[in-house]
């Protein structure tokens, strides 16, 4: 009431700082520009805490990171960022037109097709997984092979040379012609034949052996040198023919069943590794559940004979 002081509390100090007049400014004088100050503390002044004198210096305030993103990247990483996104964004998720299917669906089956073509070119050959020992046997089977012709070779040369050279010579003729015709008998199997040889057999106790492969077996020993072939007490020559029938094996006109036995007349010697070589008869044979059982022997008997047939057409052409 009337006119009592203010108090400090009803008139708060002047927030530029104590020690100046308090009072209303000057309409017509320009307003100063304000300097800036730090925080205002409590009691009016900058930065000051209560309690300091004035005059005292500002309290430091703690750096400030550089502005960025909430993930705390700095200015110059997030053009770096904002790349990589767009990058991702465009990638993810794949954006695959119909075309391009077509033309990885293409490229995937040729690639498969090559695949494809390259393993079994590569696993055509029965020796390429064949160990040096099973090597070095084929190598000496077709030595032996080539020894052969070379001997049939020089007896047929002395053959020639006897009946130039002999003073009989239509007696020489008469007894090679014997010869020729005991040889030709048996490959005929018109006569019977022994000799060294082997006896091949095979059990089948799952009925998986075919025809066919019985034939191979006869095909593979003659390439070995075979002379005399008898299965199952039939004689084997150039027109005989194996055929399945009925679930057995007929062979010309005779069915037979397992076990098979060949009797063979040829070198042992030869005619053992060619039946082993890697891929050959007795691994094929295996792999049809079936065994093979090879035994060298130095008599072979084969007594299984062939009617000898007169031709219809053909004829000696020998004047």
């Amino acid at each position: 009431m009337g006119d009592e002081p203010m108090s400090n509390e009803e008139n708060p100090p002047d927030p530029q700082g104590p020690g100046e007049v308090q009072g209303s400014p000057d309409p017509q004088s320009p307003p100063e520009p304000q300097r800036p100050t730090g925080p205002q503390s409590p009691q009016g002044g900058p930065g000051r805490r209560p309690g300091r004198f004035p005059g005292a210096l500002p309290d430091e305030t703690p750096a400030q990171a550089p502005a960025g993103d909430a993930s705390g990247a700095t200015p110059a990483e997030q053009p770096k960022q904002a790349g990589r996104q767009r990058l991702i964004a465009a990638l993810w998720p794949p954006r695959v037109t119909r075309a391009q299917l077509i033309v990885a669906l293409l490229l995937f089956v040729l690639g498969l097709g090559l695949a494809i073509q390259v393993r079994s070119n590569s696993d055509n050959s029965p020796l390429r997984g064949a160990r040096q020992e099973d090597l070095v046997r084929i190598l000496d089977e077709l030595d032996n092979r080539t020894q052969r012709i070379e001997d049939e070779k020089q007896r047929l040369q002395s053959q020639r040379t006897e009946l130039e050279s002999s003073s009989d010579q239509a007696e020489e003729a008469r007894k090679q012609t014997s010869e020729k015709a005991r040889q030709l008998g048996i490959l005929a199997g018109t006569v019977a034949a022994q000799g060294p040889g082997i006896t091949l057999l095979v059990n089948d106790p799952h009925k998986t052996v075919q025809a066919d492969m019985l034939l191979d077996t006869v095909q593979e020993l003659r390439a070995a040198g075979a002379e005399a072939i008898q299965v199952n007490g039939v004689r084997v020559v150039g027109d005989t023919y194996f055929t399945d029938e009925g679930g057995r094996i007929q062979v010309d006109t005779e069915k037979i069943s397992a076990p098979y036995t060949f009797k063979v007349i040829g070198k042992p010697t030869d005619l053992e590794p060619a039946l082993n070589i890697p891929g050959g008869v007795v691994q094929t044979l295996e792999k049809e559940q079936a065994t093979a059982t090879v035994t060298p022997e130095q008599k072979i008997i084969v007594d299984a004979l062939r009617p000898a047939k007169r031709p219809d057409y053909a004829r000696s052409s020998a004047q």
